[in-house]
């Protein structure tokens, strides 16, 4: 580190990026040697990938010794891993981007201007996206329905692309959650915020790793840490069906005493009733299953993640 100069951490998790961790890289790098009054470090936590990215990072950091890099030994999830790479930076400030150019790196000055005004936390907030417009919308909805049912404040569009103070980063290290959902955590534990708006752009090579169950692992952690819909669904969900199967049964009964020579529904009533009621238990046992998962998850006390290797940490 340059003596008298702020020192700024520029975390990129990766997993199978071998098409754009070298310009990722070299975009970050740009930036911040035009910014003379910081000094930086990029931190690559790799996420056990199993195409050509580790041999492109052990290239890169030779080539320069402020590009660091760690080796997970394992694929430990989209939350675990960039989580991880965060609480090992050094920096003043450490800013979270993604590999894929999805977060604009154009956006690193103004993430320091603010900080430097005395903002803790610069989010980067989607306002739109060129990527898939039915996801993009589904997302939103998403996020509004975590904000309406949360005991805790949320931040619609946020994905945890941002700038981190210190002084934030060492709550993250003293939290002990072995599932930590970093968009939740800034909301709920975060300092003095600014919110900088964006518009995404597309994935600049390669295919995106996110599917539709990891998308439902990203709401689930969100659903099961933060609210408790899911318990009160259950609650209600049962009352609502109780009350249409005693209604059915009801009016059944109805039917048999006015027309008792004539009425004969079988076992019809029976069917709809039994249907009914396991439909709506099964489903609420997964859900609330979830909440059950979740606790358990956090009950055994896991690492985070396990290194397999660390690049140019030796100053350190």
């Amino acid at each position: 580190m340059t003596e008298g100069r702020k020192l700024v951490s520029i975390m990129i998790p990766c997993y199978n990026e071998e098409e754009n961790v070298e310009a990722i890289c070299e975009a970050v790098t740009e930036q911040m040697e035009k910014l003379k009054q910081y000094d930086y470090e990029v931190l690559l936590i790799d996420n056990c990938s199993t195409d050509g990215t580790r041999p492109i990072i052990r290239r890169i950091c030779k080539e320069n010794r402020k590009i660091k890099a760690i080796f997970n030994v394992k694929n430990f999830g989209q939350f675990n891993s960039p989580y991880y790479g965060l609480c090992q930076t050094k920096g003043d400030c450490a800013i979270s981007i993604c590999a894929d150019f999805q977060d604009p790196v154009e956006m690193i000055p103004e993430f320091l201007r603010y900080w430097e005004e005395g903002y803790q936390i610069v989010c980067g907030v989607k306002t739109s996206s060129r990527e898939n417009p039915i996801m993009y919308r589904l997302r939103g909805l998403y996020y509004k329905l975590i904000r309406k049912y949360s005991d805790v404040e949320q931040i619609e569009q946020f994905t945890g692309f941002g700038l981190y103070d210190k002084s934030f980063l060492d709550v993250l290290r003293k939290l002990d959650d072995p599932t930590p959902f970093i968009r939740g955590i800034v909301a709920e534990l975060g300092g003095r915020r600014k919110e900088i708006p964006y518009e995404q752009p597309q994935r600049r090579a390669g295919k995106t790793h996110n599917n539709w169950y990891t998308l439902y692992d990203a709401a689930m952690l969100s659903v099961t840490s933060y609210t408790k819909v899911g318990m009160r669904m259950a609650v209600f969900g049962g009352m609502i069906a109780s009350f249409i199967s005693i209604i059915i049964g009801f009016v059944y009964l109805i039917m048999k005493l006015v027309h008792w020579d004539r009425f004969d529904a079988g076992q019809a009533p029976l069917i709809i009733i039994t249907c009914l009621m396991c439909s709506v238990l099964l489903a609420f046992m997964g859900f609330l299953g979830e909440y059950i998962a979740a606790i358990n998850h956090r009950m055994m006390h896991r690492p985070l993640v396990v290194e397999e290797e660390r690049i140019n940490f030796e100053e350190s």
